[in-house]
């Protein structure tokens, strides 16, 4: 079992979700609030650190056409810091429709979706980081 941690990398925020004792389920952990790039590699680090991870996956903010565009050179950039000081591997996972498919299960589930972006990018992380287990379980 890989012990991985995800983040989905957004302008102020950062959601957060890592692997359970399984092996199995992505869970969430929360949310971190962006400061400054190198606040950020700091505190990023150290939850790797925390959750003792041998893996980061990243959700990648593709275009629509699967091209990348400015937001997914911010985040490549802040993911490769992060695995530099951790050493750690990256792996990116397509993120195009995550935070739409938590918009929609929590509106569904009867959530009222104001004030709620901390929980929506923590969930997104958990989708990014079940996909990619998912994807190495079938290979």
């Amino acid at each position: 079992m890989m012990h991985a941690i995800a983040f989905d990398i957004g302008e102020r925020w950062v959601g957060i979700a890592q692997v359970d004792e399984t092996g199995v389920l992505a869970v969430p952990y929360g949310t971190y609030q962006r400061r400054n790039f190198a606040e950020d590699v700091r505190a990023l680090a150290e939850l790797c650190k925390k959750f003792r991870a041998e893996a980061l996956v990243i959700g990648l903010p593709l275009n629509m056409d699967g091209s990348e565009g400015g937001q997914t050179r911010k985040v490549k950039e802040l993911a490769q810091a992060v695995a530099q000081a951790t050493g750690l591997p990256v792996f990116y996972v397509d993120e195009r429709w995550t935070t739409k498919e938590v918009e929609r299960a929590l509106r569904e589930a009867g959530e009222n979706l104001r004030n709620q972006r901390r929980k929506v990018d923590a969930l997104s992380a958990v989708l990014i980081l079940q996909a990619w287990l998912e994807r190495r379980r079938v290979v």
